[in-house]
């Protein structure tokens, strides 16, 4: 690549025609609904009747992208931009029409003067495009619509991706949110070598939507010390002269990138010590709503908070206002900058690159052209021997370590595990086998597997770790998070946004599909009976159920046959949210290898071995159950009613996959009504045991045959310190609460019933005691296995 010279005169008239050009664009999407080349002076009939938009940080996101357009045509380098103050977007929709990228993905808005007021109109619009960078803009793998993750993304996209460079705009006010303070340290964990890198430019413009930013009003010596001490070389441009602010960015940003090469070059060439490098990031300050109305009504506007959304409101009603605004249109020379038929003059166009090197073109912000399959070996090698159901014990997430492994092995630029420091403790620590955790920072003889090489990736911060999945995914990369369940909800909020991104994505057919944002949840809220209340939380669940169905998955495999099942789908899946739940701890084995793929290709099956109604159409009971844990207080609560209660007809049911409960027209999932007959019957009660809460599987079962049925025992917030078994006690979902709801709903009651009620009760006395005295459950729970309840009971 060649070295990036300081522009000539012409090149800055180039810059500068750009820039007053995508300014001019952004202006008209804000406010005009009619002449869009003032072509006649402007009328209140002209102007939207609803006035929607953010001026005050898109002088500053275009001046950037001009910037960064430039070096891009003149050294070739691959870039992506993502602006961190998404709410500039029509700043980036004006980049992307005026490098022709939006035209040819969307024919309708074409580069004439139709095209551009269709532009204008749809703007914030009923029928029209998001105000945020959103999906529908071209050249996005980040809205910014919720701030904070800006950096995240960056990072993540150009891990395992040498050849990228991720400019990422840092809005002062986004820099104030705890995700984004948080970020700064994705500099520890890039590998020159191996990955490409990430220029982060933090835009100081002094204010937020109605008041100062923090970083703004700091003393400038703080600010550079605060980043230097995140590992990052400080180069400052200020001002608001023009050409000066031209001249000086355009040195700051040749510096910058020459600063990347050097670090590259040496990282690629043999001649790098391994020392964590001192990254370029460019301090941008300029004023807030730059090149807009000083005053409005007496009143300073550009500068200040006043210009963050609609400068100048009222336009319509207000001939002053009218005036102001056509003063301010007219000053960007529109005639120098559009051609008579409305097309962007030569002066504009020479400055982008061309290809798939705009910006807005780059297949890296659509990174479904660039996937590649994973090479994944067959899940059936990692099988549990199952000789006879819940008999034995295995760590189910350990088998899906060894999977991963391989996984790695197998794809040594395409899969990553992102985990907070967790890995090892959630017994997925056979990856550690192939790769290290990635760390730049120096380390010690008393480290254990980490090297600047590593490529597991593991901070204490969920978001980071789901941000970096994140931009891998939306990138063409594979992997996957894994986290303790409760604190998923930590980083809930982006899993939300994901959502929401790959749901639009989804109506645009220029948007390819990427690799599905897999979520390992372990260390669940049952299971986490020594760490106390803060960690019993299913709440992730709910979370993704809200997402529509054309994009949420939820898998709860009850073993390690399941699992590897669910896993391997997953890892093949694209444009999902999948989400996998299982704990880390041993648990019983249920299900052969073959018998785990049926059932997990079904999403839920009758277990006959388990129950007593011998395939017959009307139990008197049906036992159901989704999760670990209550699957296995399912089975055992079904083999007390075997045992005392022979001549109770008990059906047991597992859901593997919880979206086949929903009707098959709220989701593709959804179980046929037959299946659901087949499985449930449309009469019997139903006592449903579930991981999460419990209000969950009402709502998915909402429509279907007598849905009052279905009684759910699921967390209900009861958590503390204590035994396995007891928080299944305390929530009400332990086998003997099971057996009294079996009895307390059931068709008919074989005699004995009321016994058997009365000894469940009495267990749960007996079991409250115990554990206070013993410290731990009751033998016959602690150790109990299928088929040797009537010896411990």
């Amino acid at each position: 690549m060649r070295a990036l010279a300081a522009p000539d005169d012409t090149e800055i008239a180039q810059l500068d025609a750009w820039w007053r050009a995508n300014n001019y664009l952004t202006i008209g999407q804000i406010y005009l609904g009619g002449n869009p080349l003032l072509r006649e002076p402007l009328a209140p009939e002209h102007i939207k009747p609803r006035l929607l938009g953010h001026w005050g940080t898109s002088p500053g996101l275009s001046l950037i992208y001009a910037h960064v357009s430039r070096l891009i045509r003149r050294t070739g380098q691959q870039s992506i931009y993502l602006a961190g103050p998404g709410h500039g977007g029509p700043a980036l929709v004006a980049a992307g029409y005026l490098e022709g990228t939006y035209s040819e993905i969307y024919p309708d808005v074409a580069q004439d003067e139709a095209g551009m007021l269709r532009l204008f109109r749809q703007f914030s619009s009923p029928g029209g495009i998001p105000s945020h960078v959103s999906v529908t803009t071209p050249g996005s793998i980040h809205e910014g619509g919720e701030l904070g993750y800006v950096l995240v993304h960056a990072f993540g996209a150009v891990m395992d991706n040498p050849d990228l460079l991720a400019v990422a705009v840092v809005g002062d006010g986004e820099a104030e949110t705890g995700p984004l303070e948080g970020s700064w340290k994705g500099v520890s964990f890039i590998n020159p070598a191996r990955d490409g890198a990430v220029l982060p430019i933090l835009h100081l413009n002094g204010a937020k939507i109605a008041g100062p930013t923090v970083l703004a009003r700091k003393d400038p010596a703080e600010v550079r010390a605060l980043l230097q001490g995140h590992g990052y070389e400080i180069i400052e441009v200020e001002g608001e002269d023009l050409p000066g602010m031209h001249y000086r960015f355009a040195a700051a940003l040749a510096e910058a990138w020459g600063k990347i090469r050097a670090i590259q070059r040496s990282a690629r060439d043999g001649e790098w010590d391994g020392t964590r490098p001192r990254w370029p990031l460019i301090i941008l300050r300029s004023p807030k709503g730059w090149t807009g109305p000083a005053e409005v009504d007496g009143v300073k506007v550009t500068g200040t908070w006043r210009s963050h959304q609609v400068p100048l409101s009222g336009v319509r009603d207000n001939p002053e206002h009218l005036a102001i605004l056509d003063t301010w249109l007219r000053s960007y020379r529109p005639e120098e900058l559009f051609d008579a038929d409305g097309a962007p003059t030569e002066l504009v166009r020479a400055l982008p690159p061309e290809g798939d090197l705009r910006m807005s073109a780059s297949p890296h912000a659509n990174g479904g052209r660039l996937t590649e399959d994973l090479d994944i070996p067959d899940f059936r090698d990692y099988a549990v021997e199952v000789p006879r159901p819940a008999a034995q014990h295995a760590e189910s997430t350990r088998k899906l370590g060894e999977l991963m492994r391989d996984i790695y092995a197998r794809n040594p630029y395409s899969f990553r595990l992102f985990c907070p420091d967790e890995t090892n403790s959630n017994r997925l620590g056979a990856v550690f086998e192939v790769s290290d955790r990635g760390f730049m920072e120096h380390v010690t003889d008393e480290d254990v597997k980490i090297s600047r090489d590593g490529r597991v990736m593991e901070v204490l911060s969920e978001h980071n770790c789901h941000g970096w999945l994140e931009g891998y995914t939306l990138t063409g990369r594979h992997g996957m998070f894994a986290t303790y369940e409760a604190f998923a909800m930590v980083s809930a909020s982006q899993t939300v946004q994901h959502g929401k991104w790959l749901q639009e994505a989804k109506n645009l057919p220029w948007r390819a599909k990427v690799p599905s944002l897999n979520v390992l949840l372990t260390s669940t809220a049952w299971r986490n009976d020594h760490n106390g209340f803060s960690h019993q939380g299913p709440g992730l669940i709910q979370v993704v159920l809200t997402q529509r169905g054309d994009v949420a998955r939820v898998y709860l495999p009850p073993d390690a046959n399941t699992l590897l099942s669910v896993a391997d789908h997953c890892f093949r899946s694209r444009s999902y949210i999948n989400l996998i739940v299982i704990d880390k701890q041993p648990q019983l084995q249920f299900l052969t290898m073959d018998e785990a793929i049926e059932h997990c290709a079904r999403g839920a099956g009758i277990w006959e071995w388990a129950g007593t109604d011998d395939g017959s159409s009307d139990p008197d009971i049906v036992l159901a159950c989704a999760g670990d844990v209550v699957t296995m207080e399912t089975v055992a609560a079904a083999q007390i009613l075997k045992e005392k209660l022979p001549g109770l007809k008990v059906r047991v049911v597992n859901v593997v996959d919880l979206m086949t409960l929903v009707r098959p027209k709220d989701h593709p999932h959804g179980m046929s009504e037959t299946m659901f007959t087949e499985l449930f019957t449309d009469t019997v009660d139903v006592v449903f045991s579930f991981h999460g809460y419990p209000g969950a599987i009402h709502q998915l079962v909402h429509g279907r045959p007598d849905a009052d049925r279905f009684r759910v025992r699921g967390f209900i917030e009861q958590g503390t310190t204590t035994t396995p078994f007891d928080m299944t006690v305390r929530n009400k979902a332990s086998r003997y609460h099971l057996v009294m709801d079996a009895i307390n709903n059931a068709r008919r009651l074989p005699r004995g019933a009321s016994d058997l009620k009365t000894w469940c009760e009495q267990q749960l006395a007996r079991h409250e005691t115990y554990v206070v005295e013993h410290l731990e459950d009751m033998p016959e729970v602690r150790d109990w296995t299928l088929g040797d309840w009537a010896q411990q009971g």
